[in-house]
């Protein structure tokens, strides 16, 4: 059976990542696309209210599984995409531990920070300053196999030229480089 292909969003919050999803949704026709995000993971949780520390090693687990389910997924042919915040470090490294790095097309969905501000007050959902807090860390890595900027580009315009690139992935894939780069040989 042949692995299925993943094309993982990673950005801010409020930076477009669900839209681009929801778009590719629609123009990918060479396979059947599940989108799996990180936010939907995080509605299945209990809504009782929780500690800091219990809630903070809820979240921890949750990624965790979420990052498992992406892979689970995948082996068994499912083509994804993901819509994730790689916010800190320990994300990226689980996912690069347990992806297949040469089935990952890393896609960085970017922003400008006043536009952020704009969306997040239009939401109403997040809290204010959220995507500030995150700007610098979801980026940090610096590494992605194709970029957009959702401030001058539509999330249709982004998901077409994702469509497009994905046929042309670059061998190694930025997955595979960041792997080579961040994890002890051998994992």
């Amino acid at each position: 059976m042949t692995s299925g292909r993943i094309i993982f969003l990673n950005g801010t919050s409020s930076s477009g990542k669900s839209s681009i999803a929801r778009e590719l949704l629609d123009i990918l026709d060479d396979g059947v696309f599940f989108h799996l995000a990180v936010d939907s993971f995080n509605a299945m949780r209990t809504k009782r209210a929780l500690g800091e520390r219990e809630l903070d090693d809820a979240l921890r687990r949750t990624r965790r599984g979420f990052h498992r389910s992406i892979a689970a997924m995948a082996e068994v042919g499912n083509d994804i995409v993901v819509d994730h915040v790689l916010s800190e470090p320990w994300r990226l490294l689980d996912c690069l531990t347990v992806l297949p790095p040469e089935n990952v097309l890393f896609v960085g969905v970017r922003c400008p920070l006043d536009e952020l501000a704009r969306r997040e007050q239009a939401r109403g959902d997040r809290p204010p300053g959220l995507a500030a807090l995150q700007y610098d860390a979801v980026h940090a890595h610096g590494d992605y196999d194709l970029e957009c900027d959702t401030s001058t580009a539509s999330p249709r315009a982004c998901a077409q030229h994702i469509r497009d690139f994905l046929p042309h992935r670059p061998r190694p894939t930025a997955f595979t480089r960041l792997r080579r780069q961040l994890l002890p040989a051998g994992v």
